[in-house]
């Protein structure tokens, strides 16, 4: 009885010390001796333990309905040589936005060409375009076997296009998971969030069946053909592609650092059209995911254009509809966990592209102000700006200091803004900033924030913009007080 007594004031003693120890940490009081008999209950390794620090690259570019040149390099406009962990890449306009594209057949190839020199940049790919054209003519033979002919299509715009599904088989290549894999759910049930220090964040293969996600590359009568199509980049691929989705003229793709992809769960695209009728030619690609366990969420948007006084309602109009629009139906297969099925309900949301947001100024006074590179000044007339502060729209977010020219609307081919020549004032716009990229949530911290000039980028009326974060990313779930739960009732008396 006495050696019980004994045992029960030491262990009594013991979880003091560790429940003094945890509130002279909370006051900033340094015993060195007693941290140091529990060294994981400082605050600092808690944090190495419990939370990453990744970069990301975020770019967007209006690219006018020009498809890219096959001699086009993005190792610059990727900044590789400081690469990040994701890239996040947008696109609008990446089809013209005629009646044909918009309202009969969007034109797949130009965004397929598109990812093929993106994975050239990112993985160092150099036969892209011959695994381009080999993907097409397999899928030609598979799919017209027995047929008179294998055709081309041709768009209303004149330009040939690869069937439909060559996006979708061009993305295959460049994926290292299976998306099936990327849309599962790898939530740690509260019984092993209970019982267990370290949880498995791969994903939980026993709990799904594959019918239970579909995924877009695997859909329609050539999956055979795609199993038969050779990874262009092999086992060498540093980068992963997990999402390439188009919606008329915008296009939204997503690349990871192929090490991270096994920590990519509840993948979930959702597309809000806000054109005339509701067309796509305007609106949105969401894209959601859990990357470890931080929710991300990117958007990728075409907003209203229009430089008339009023105009601008029109664009807080279309931010409005897709957040209350978006919705990223729920997956999860464990109750009660917490999976965003609304873009503001993720911990960090990135919202980029041609809101074409203008200036609200007359052209000649805009002009005179660029001349004399009076940024400050243009910015206090910039309607983001001025809405954002009103609180009419994007309340909350950010966006990085902006000390760079307007990014639109230059001549093709040229480095003047268009109106700087001869033109008749029907035909001329007044510079604007309508590319921009704005985020909000915990644990963003903004890099850099810049316009890309580049002799390569002037086919578009728009230059392309891009953002480096260091983003934080929670590793673990269980918080500090379940993990001092544990260690506590371990150490009581049997």
């Amino acid at each position: 009885m006495a050696l019980r007594s004994i045992e029960d004031r030491k262990s009594k003693s013991l979880i003091h010390k560790m429940f003094s120890a945890k509130d002279r940490s909370r006051r900033g009081i340094n015993h060195s001796s007693e941290i140091e008999a529990f060294p994981r209950f400082g605050t600092e390794m808690q944090a190495d333990q419990n939370a990453k620090t990744l970069k990301t690259f975020v770019a967007t570019w209006n690219v006018g309905g020009k498809p890219p040149e096959n001699s086009l390099v993005l190792d610059d406009f990727l900044q590789l040589s400081a690469p990040s962990d994701i890239y996040v890449l947008g696109f609008q306009e990446i089809v013209p936005l005629n009646a044909g594209n918009v309202l009969v057949l969007e034109d797949s190839e130009p965004a397929a060409r598109w990812l093929a020199l993106i994975n050239q940049s990112l993985n160092g790919s150099n036969n892209h375009f011959q695994t381009l054209r080999k993907t097409t003519s397999m899928m030609d033979a598979k799919t017209c076997h027995g047929t008179r002919a294998a055709k081309l299509t041709s768009t209303p715009s004149g330009s040939l296009f690869f069937p439909k599904y060559s996006l979708k088989a061009v993305s295959k290549q460049f994926r290292t998971e299976s998306k099936k894999r990327l849309k599962t759910c790898n939530c740690v049930s509260e019984l092993e969030r209970r019982y267990t220090r370290d949880s498995c964040f791969r994903c939980q293969q026993s709990n799904f069946s594959d019918d239970d996600f579909s995924s877009e590359e695997d859909d329609g009568p050539n999956s055979v053909v795609l199993s038969e199509i050779i990874n262009s980049s092999g086992h060498n691929q540093k980068y992963s592609l997990i999402v390439s989705k188009q919606m008329v003229g915008i296009f939204l793709t997503i690349w990871v650092r192929r090490e991270l992809v096994q920590h990519i769960s509840h993948l979930k695209t959702s597309c809000i059209s806000r054109g005339i009728m509701g067309l796509g030619n305007k609106g949105c690609i969401a894209v959601s995911m859990l990357l470890y366990k931080t929710s991300f969420c990117f958007i990728c948007s075409h907003l209203a254009s229009g430089e008339k006084e009023g105009d601008e309602l029109r664009r807080n109009l279309d931010v409005i509809e897709i957040l209350k629009c978006t919705y990223f139906p729920r997956r999860c297969k464990v109750p009660n966990s917490r999976i965003p099925e609304r873009i503001l309900e993720h911990d960090r949301i990135v919202w980029f592209g041609d809101l074409n947001y203008r200036i609200a100024l007359n052209h000649t006074e805009t002009l005179k102000l660029l001349k004399k590179r009076e940024w400050e000044t243009l910015l206090s007339k910039d309607q983001l700006k001025i809405e954002r502060e009103a609180g009419r729209v994007f309340k909350g977010w950010r966006e990085g200091l902006i000390k760079f020219a307007p990014t639109y609307k230059y001549s093709y081919n040229s480095d003047s803004y268009l109106g700087e020549t001869n033109i008749s004032p029907s035909k001329r716009r007044t510079p604007a900033w309508c590319d921009r990229i704005l985020w909000t949530g915990d644990g963003v911290h903004q890099l850099s924030y810049e316009r890309k000039d580049s002799n390569r980028y002037q086919f578009s009326d728009h230059r392309p913009v891009c953002a480096t974060f260091s983003m934080e990313v929670s590793v673990r779930e269980s918080s500090y007080s379940n993990f001092l739960k544990i260690e506590v009732e371990e150490l009581l008396p049997k």
